[in-house]
């Protein structure tokens, strides 16, 4: 997929898929927010989607980000960027100088190294919480039995306000288990956001309760290197 007529097509039809399934959910398109994962592709690839009106971008790694993003930011001046992969202590300075919303929060050093640069430059981001819904060793996230703790702690601890939680459930089992605790634990802390559902489930997810979207490859095609 290389042509911009064709990813402008594509984001088209993601955005057609996410109303439809709200709808069949009972609920408003205008509820969920897609977010278009724009990682390992470049700016030539992107700007076919912002012109098409969509302002809302997710990457994951912040040193590829700062590459494509700040100029595209001057020219365009109304996007908003969120990083939705792990976030490195290192990296928080320039994560937020740079994001918007960071929906990968998931360790109390984390938790004090951003309360500590946000006040540094009198910036509020969007909080997310990640949550490791299927356990996985491998995976960044709170715990599913730690999580009412953590989210506690960010409240209490760093006055945080937590806009939402987010998942990537295992990517070789069924998602909506995933998303079903995801939710149980929102509605049970009085978190009203939901980062669910990825190109190959995020019907699903918006169907299961999402206010968020994640989709990619869905909209770019293949990964760009």
């Amino acid at each position: 997929m290389t042509d911009c007529n064709t990813i402008a097509q594509a984001l088209a039809s993601v955005k057609a898929k996410i109303s439809a399934a709200a709808e069949n959910a009972g609920r408003s398109p205008l509820d969920v927010e897609l977010v278009a994962v724009t990682k390992t592709h470049n700016s030539d690839r992107i700007i076919p989607v912002i012109e098409a009106g969509h302002r809302i971008f997710g990457e994951n790694r912040v040193q590829e980000a700062l590459q494509k993003w700040p100029d595209l930011m001057e020219r365009y001046g109304d996007l908003e960027l969120h990083l939705i992969g792990p976030l490195q202590t290192n990296k928080v300075k320039d994560a937020v100088r740079l994001f918007d919303v960071i929906q990968t929060l998931d360790r109390p050093r984390l938790a004090r190294v951003l309360a500590r640069e946000m006040a540094a430059q009198d910036k509020q981001l969007k909080l997310f919480i990640q949550i490791n819904t299927g356990c996985e060793p491998q995976k960044a996230g709170v715990l599913p039995d730690q999580a009412d703790e953590f989210i506690a702690m960010c409240r209490d601890d760093f006055e945080f306000d937590i806009a939402g939680l987010m998942c990537i459930p295992p990517f070789d089992e069924n998602a909506l288990p995933h998303f079903t605790l995801l939710k149980e634990i929102a509605e049970r802390n009085d978190i009203s956001g939901l980062s669910m559902g990825m190109s190959g489930d995020f019907e699903a997810a918006v169907e299961a309760g999402a206010t968020h979207v994640r989709v990619g490859s869905a909209i770019f095609g293949a990964r760009g290197f």
